[in-house]
């Protein structure tokens, strides 16, 4: 196969594009000269594109109907068995879907991928599967995962178990509601918001946003490489900590993992908190929006780590408010950039690329007025940075991070933990069908800032249930030093022994 030639017309417009001025006679002598370049082109496209091996037999699966489906949570089921032993042997697993499951169709929450079948597995896809696992399907996720509510994804939106009608959260809605609901034992995740962290809040599971570049992301579809994080959601702690062991380390492909330190998580279960110094930090209880329910319990969650012997004190960072203004245009320019422009991949980056969700993603342009009301308005503002100042925002606000991780490292040196609300809210109404463009944008955000801070930071960050307010589910959200996942499962799973959460 040879690749597309232009002719001497197709250069003077491609030069055009790119702001110069060309006759049609200079064009054709570019165009000459541009050809024996091509030629190397041809040689690539020659080559057969290198994949990693599937290991595990599978089928396409199904979607299943509203009567196995009761909470809009599924997107596919498919059965893939792993290995006949190992850590995960007995787990059944479902995916978000925005993970790579070969041969298994992938919408990422979006009709404008419809149609597109990876052809080779995530790598945490096949860690789980080489552990014993059993992958069930792929979780339905918000519409490329830009909204932390649960009303954006096709084909429709997913119930909260705890109360009809109501957000599961999101972006990883069906992955919480999957576990909250008891059909699966454990999933997986994706963190750029809060995406695992704000459906584990509101569903009341276990979820864990670890640190950047602990678990690779090689084989899920990005959003912006430096806040992408990949992660578990399970029931209780302890499923959390083994199956981030299994899910942790380098493997090889992944940009974003810079020496990562893996520890056995599961050692520090059980352990207990006393001495262990936890900041309650104020500036978590700050927004306009914190409901009084929400403050009792998160603030009575601290007393209880108190009890139990944690050096319980608050401690103020203002820097943190700093943080979730910085993560707008890293995240709004950064999408674009890589999401958009770059077609689900971007460039610039050493590592494993999907080809075929290039191609795929790429039609996005022929569908754009398909895509959701939450992403349209992240694309707007996003595209406004990058045309307007050339993206200047997105990088001094990278540097601004620079020095604002250093701030909370600082405290990290006194603290072994933080300690506010994973989300200032309980799950809310999910909006009627003839929603307004703010109330769909409102129910997708009105959640994210307390979150989204720990994403550019990098910092780990898990969310743990910790009692009900009007009857669903408060989420207490503990932050640690970086690699520090260990030390939030010693505190977690002593404030998970203490009771029955739903009790406190």
């Amino acid at each position: 196969m040879s690749i597309t030639r232009p002719t001497a017309a197709d250069v003077a417009k491609l030069a055009a594009s790119l702001h110069m001025t060309m006759s049609l006679e200079e064009a054709a002598e570019y165009q000459a000269l541009m050809g024996g370049i091509f030629d190397a082109y041809d040689v690539i496209d020659s080559h057969p594109n290198p994949t990693p091996d599937v290991k595990y037999p599978r089928t396409p699966g199904y979607r299943p109907g509203a009567e196995e489906n009761q909470f809009g949570a599924w997107a596919r089921k498919s059965t893939v068995m792993g290995a006949k032993d190992g850590k995960l042997a007995g787990k059944t697993i479902v995916l978000k879907d925005n993970v790579a499951l070969a041969g298994v169709p992938m919408m990422n929450g979006s009709t404008t991928l419809e149609g597109f079948i990876p052809v080779s597995d995530a790598t945490i896809v096949t860690r789980m599967l080489d552990a014993g696992a059993t992958i069930v399907g792929k979780a339905t996720c918000e519409h490329f995962c830009l909204s932390g509510g649960s009303h954006t994804s096709h084909p429709g939106p997913v119930h909260n178990p705890n109360r009809h009608g109501y957000s599961a959260g999101g972006s990883s809605s069906g992955s919480a509601a999957l576990v909250a609901a008891g059909e699966v034992d454990m999933a997986i995740g994706g963190d750029q918001g809060g995406s695992i962290r704000i459906p584990s809040a509101y569903c009341g599971t276990y979820g864990m946003k670890p640190t950047h570049g602990l678990v690779p992301y090689t084989g899920v579809m990005p959003i912006e490489s430096t806040i992408d994080h990949t992660g578990p959601i399970t029931s209780n702690v302890a499923d959390n900590a083994l199956l981030l062991e299994v899910l942790a380390g380098v493997d090889g492909l992944d940009p974003r993992q810079y020496a990562p330190q893996v520890a056995a998580y599961t050692e520090f279960l059980g352990m207990g908190v006393k001495g262990l110094r936890i900041g309650v930090l104020t500036e978590g209880f700050s927004f306009a929006n914190t409901q009084e329910g929400v403050a009792q319990k998160v603030r009575a969650g601290a007393e209880r780590f108190a009890a139990l012997g944690a050096d319980v004190s608050e401690v103020s960072i203002p820097e943190f408010l700093t943080a979730l203004s910085a993560w707008n245009p890293i995240t709004l320019e950064g999408f674009m950039a890589q999401m958009l422009h770059g077609n689900g991949m971007g460039f610039n980056w050493k590592g494993l690329y999907d080809v075929g969700l290039i191609e795929a993603h790429s039609t996005w342009r022929e569908k754009a007025d398909d895509l959701s009301v939450t992403l349209k308005l992240c694309m707007l503002v996003g595209q406004w940075g990058l045309s307007h100042y050339r993206g200047r925002y997105y990088a001094k606000s990278h540097n601004i991070v620079l020095e604002l991780k250093k701030a909370f490292d600082t405290v990290f040196g006194t603290y072994d933990l933080l300690l506010m609300p994973t989300v200032p809210c309980v799950a809310s109404p999910l909006p009627g069908k003839d929603a307004s463009i703010a109330e769909i944008v409102t129910r997708g955000f009105e959640m994210t800032a307390t979150t989204a801070a720990f994403d550019v930071t990098g910092h780990p960050a898990m969310s743990i249930p910790c009692g009900l307010s009007d009857s669903l589910p408060v989420g207490l959200m503990l932050i640690a030093h970086d690699y520090c996942e260990g030390t939030i499962y010693q505190a977690a799973s002593a404030f998970e022994a203490d009771g029955d959460w739903r009790t406190f």
